[in-house]
C-alpha cells in the first residue's frame, strides 16, 4: 500500500487558506544559518508578528543551509528575505528588516486595524 505524500505547495496553500479564515498574515523568513544578520532579522520578524501585527501573523523560519530545496522553490536569491504569502499578492523584502517604514510599504502590511480583503 502506497502512502500519499502531501507536496510542499499543497501544505503552503492549506496554511494560507487556514490563515485566511482567521484573518492572519502568512510570513516566511529565509535566513542563512545563525549569522548576526539572520539573528537580527529573526528578532525583528518576531517583534513584527507579536507587537506590530498584534499576533495576527503566522511566521515560518527557513534556514537555507538546512533546507536548500525550500529556498529554491521560493526563488530566494539573498538572505535574509521576508516573504508575505497571504493575503495576496505575494511580496518580498530583503534585508535585516530594520527599516520599518520601507518594510511595511514593500510587503503591503497593515497594522492597527483590519487586514484588507
Amino acid at each position: 500500500m502506497k502512502r500519499h505524500r502531501t507536496s510542499r505547495a499543497t501544505k503552503s496553500f492549506e496554511s494560507a487558506v487556514a490563515a485566511g479564515r482567521t484573518g492572519k498574515y502568512v510570513l516566511k523568513l529565509y535566513v542563512a544559518g545563525a549569522s548576526d544578520r539572520s539573528r537580527r532579522a529573526l528578532a525583528r520578524a518576531r517583534h513584527l508578528c507579536d507587537v506590530e501585527l498584534s499576533g495576527k501573523c503566522v511566521l515560518e523560519v527557513i534556514d537555507v543551509y538546512q533546507q536548500p530545496i525550500l529556498a529554491r522553490e521560493g526563488q530566494i536569491i539573498a538572505t535574509p528575505t521576508l516573504v508575505k504569502e497571504f493575503p495576496l499578492p505575494v511580496r518580498r523584502f530583503i534585508g535585516t528588516l530594520e527599516k520599518t517604514t520601507r518594510m511595511f510599504i514593500g510587503l503591503d502590511l497593515q497594522t492597527r486595524g483590519e487586514i484588507r480583503p
